[in-house]
């Protein structure tokens, strides 16, 4: 039987939903289309023994349970865990057909391009790098490819156990006080800011960093623009992500009480804690999972793993007069060169931080080992947060739909709710209506008409509707199948009238379009719906109420008490 082995090389600011959730799908389907094809189960490199992980894990369990992976689809594709090793050999040296699909390949591609190989080879290896392999919509023929698609993403595909249960411990201490709690997930992330040209919108280092990446990318022909772009006309066109304090002033105009308790996601917060100031002076209960998880806790999550030095940033040696003289009558006859423009000044923790090769040197350094186990880390950081963000009672996406083709983990969490718990509080913000609106009172900001925060609230409350998930077929799910995995993943316990369907210009239903559910689904839901009733509180008014708690006993509650215990944060971080 032919055999289908992946290598997957996933980049260092991709999160771990969004580039393996995205990836594992289109993959199962994938051995249907080559006949039959066995699935050796893929290795991500972020997550290799040679990064410094934990002994305990093999690449694909340092984040999946993989009996649950294989048991699930067992009907579906045939999976083993590692090559014979009679082929073992073979693929040190090469001799397997290798192929990088994109993510917007077609059935077409593997059928003719792929296919042959495989059944002259009998092996095949295929380089994930770009979020995906297969194109997000099919066609209808294919629907029951894409119904498999939806039992892999939320049912075979699984975080492992350790992962999910220190996840249900968080929101289980995120709502121990009572009161219901708000995910926000900021999406700040260094390779999305320079792919939409966002440098403007950070200071100093930061702006620096992102050019410096968007250069990158202009030579690796991943974008096709100039490197110096108007990151105020992006932003107000909806290109660049909401600013936490941005962000900050539209809960206030909902009306969220100063003590609401929000839930900072993501591994990754470009700009530091600095960006975090204004939403922390608005919201003091900002919790992350440092806030809520015991070191220990984390250690744990990670296993165990052999001690590396730290990084430690070393200035490069001063040049004496000397040296620069020398250097200066060796670089031969050359025009008076008129006085340099003043530079602007190198602050003490530009020069200290991760960042601070970018003062002495024109190249980024060559990731250390313990940069490497961080990035492995990160992993596990962002399952934690999908956990948390998909169990909360509200969720907030700072950048979804950014349109830069590759997977992200706010849709991927939008998408899992809307699965999940359809009827939960999900805002799918318009980025570019929300700047229309901020630039209205942008030069006071904090003190906005009443008429402007009717207006913010009735869009913002809009997208939690009808309107919001229209929105939402419309722009994420031909780029992301499982940022809206509707209707193929879902039915109907009553049919939708056929007035209130409403479908794209391709045929493709943007609304509607459920099939009706079996007897059995429907009276399981009844029954479901009786005992969340009778058993679970009613939240959906409690984050836009101030709670009638007194300060006191507001203090002793678990998320509070975990934010007051917090070390000392560095703004400049």
């Amino acid at each position: 039987m032919p055999i289908l082995e992946i290598v997957i090389l996933l980049p260092v600011q991709q999160t771990m939903a969004s580039f393996m959730q995205r990836f594992l799908v289109d993959l199962t389907r994938l051995d249907l289309l080559l006949l039959n094809a066995t699935l050796i189960i893929p290795e991500l490199q972020e997550s290799l023994r040679s990064k410094g992980i934990s002994n305990k894990f093999k690449s694909f369990s340092y984040l999946y349970d993989e009996e649950q992976f294989i048991s699930f689809l067992k009907n579906d594709v045939i999976i083993a865990k590692a090559l014979p090793e009679n082929l073992k050999a073979a693929r040190k040296r090469n001799e397997f057909p290798l192929f990088k699909p994109q993510n917007s390949a077609s059935p077409n591609f593997y059928l003719e391009d792929v296919l042959p190989k495989l059944k002259k080879s009998n092996v095949i290896g295929l380089i994930v790098s770009d979020g995906g392999c297969l194109q997000s919509t099919l066609p209808a023929s294919m629907l029951e490819l894409q119904r498999l698609r939806c039992r892999v993403a939320f049912h075979a595909l699984q975080l492992r156990s350790e992962i999910q249960v220190l996840g249900k411990k968080m929101v289980d201490r995120l709502r121990k006080s009572g009161q219901p709690f708000l995910a926000y997930h900021p999406g700040l992330v260094r390779d999305k800011l320079a792919y939409h040209g966002c440098a403007e919108l950070f200071q100093d280092v930061h702006s620096e960093l992102i050019q410096y990446r968007r250069a990158q990318m202009i030579k690796q022909r991943f974008i096709s623009e100039e490197l110096i772009v108007d990151s105020h006309v992006r932003r107000d066109k909806g290109l660049c992500p909401l600013m936490p304090e941005e962000v900050g002033i539209l809960l206030k105009a909902l009306g969220y009480s100063q003590k609401a308790i929000i839930y900072l996601a993501g591994s990754e917060m470009f700009g530091g804690q600095r960006v975090l100031i204004p939403l922390r002076a608005m919201f003091p209960n900002l919790v992350d999972r440092t806030s809520l998880c015991s070191t220990e806790e984390l250690s744990e999550l990670v296993g165990p793993e052999t001690p590396l030095p730290e990084n430690t940033f070393e200035m490069p040696p001063q040049k004496s007069d000397k040296q620069l003289k020398e250097e200066w009558n060796k670089a031969g006859t050359r025009p008076r060169p008129l006085p340099p423009p003043p530079d602007r000044p190198i602050y003490q923790h530009e020069k200290e931080g991760w960042y601070g090769w970018l003062t002495e040197n024109d190249t980024e350094p060559t990731p250390s080992l313990m940069d490497l186990r961080n990035q492995a880390h990160r992993l596990l950081w962002d399952a934690l947060d999908f956990v948390v963000s998909v169990e909360a009672d509200v969720f907030f996406p700072g950048f979804n739909n950014h349109g830069s083709g590759q997977p992200d983990f706010s849709s991927l969490v939008m998408g899992q709710r809307l699965y999940e718990r359809p009827s939960s509080r999900t805002y799918r913000v318009d980025r570019k209506v929300i700047q229309e609106l901020f630039n209205i009172t942008r030069e006071d900001m904090y003190h906005p008409n009443r008429n402007w925060t009717v207006r913010v609230r009735k869009h913002l409350n809009s997208s939690l509707g009808e309107s919001g998930l229209i929105r939402q077929s419309m722009l994420s799910k031909p780029k992301l199948f499982l940022s809206h995995p509707l209707p193929e993943c879902s039915c109907r316990t009553s049919p939708l009238e056929d007035s209130r369907q409403i479908r794209s210009d391709d045929g493709r239903f943007l609304y509607g379009g459920e099939d009706e559910c079996p007897k059995w689904i429907k009276t399981a839901g009844v029954e479901k719906s009786k005992t969340d009733d009778v058993e679970q509180p009613d939240y959906e008014h409690d984050l836009l109420t101030e709670q009638s708690e007194t300060k006191e006993e507001f203090a002793k509650s678990k998320v509070a008490s975990a934010f007051d215990q917090d070390e000392e944060w560095d703004p400049n971080d």
